[in-house]
């Protein structure tokens, strides 16, 4: 899909809402991630393996090595663009888009276990890409995996107390930013494209996310 679109223009085409207005943003300080992380990981006796839910970049760029990945779901929580990305896959000016779990329905993706000797450098890592912001809730979820193992999974939630919170954007909005929304990572629509290559490489296309693609680009 990703060789049949094009790079998105400089500037955002006219729709009303957009950019919208987020107020200042604020990137947390080590001491705040490392609280997070720590409150996080309380349950976690610093040596067993642990599982991870990816269902967005994780899928395609997990960014740390894992003992075993397998197809996975989640219940109670789905996948969308609920996320404004005013840093990664946007900016200030022209916010991209970046995929949130949010409640209600369920989730495919990829479980990650991690070996818990040395992971806490990883740990580290993934607090500094995820959770610059603080938009996400880190939460332990139940996961069914592919072969019938139910774990306990680290997955980030979608806060729908922050500003960066979307809820339901018409298609005229996500097409907006398709358009023209570039971060320090790249376009929103690169990111959206290689995720609906990955989830459909790995066997688990989401046909919603596919839909809305399509119709926007």
């Amino acid at each position: 899909m990703s060789e049949t679109t094009q790079p998105p223009a400089s500037i955002a085409p006219a729709c009303t809402g957009y950019p919208p207005v987020l107020g200042e943003a604020r990137l947390l300080d080590d001491g705040e991630l490392a609280e997070s992380l720590t409150r996080t990981m309380s349950r976690w006796d610093g040596a067993s393996d642990l599982w991870l839910f990816g269902y967005g970049s994780l899928i395609w760029n997990p960014g740390m090595p894992a003992a075993e990945t397998v197809r996975a779901r989640v219940r109670g929580y789905h996948r969308g663009l609920y996320l404004w990305s005013r840093v990664n896959r946007g900016t200030p000016e022209q916010p991209g888009l970046v995929l949130a779990l949010d409640r209600g329905g369920s989730c495919t993706g990829m479980a990650f276990r991690l070996d818990g000797q040395g992971a806490e450098p990883h740990l580290q890592a993934l607090w500094r890409r995820e959770m610059p912001m603080g938009s996400y809730r880190p939460a332990w979820l139940p996961c069914w995996l592919a072969d019938g193992r139910r774990v306990e999974a680290l997955a980030f939630v979608m806060r729908r107390d922050v500003p960066t919170y979307t809820g339901k954007l018409s298609d005229e909005m996500v097409r907006a930013v398709l358009g023209c929304a570039r971060g320090r990572y790249g376009t929103t629509l690169d990111y959206v494209c290689r995720t609906v290559e990955a989830l459909r490489e790995c066997g688990m296309p989401d046909r919603a996310l596919e839909a809305l693609l399509r119709r926007c680009i």
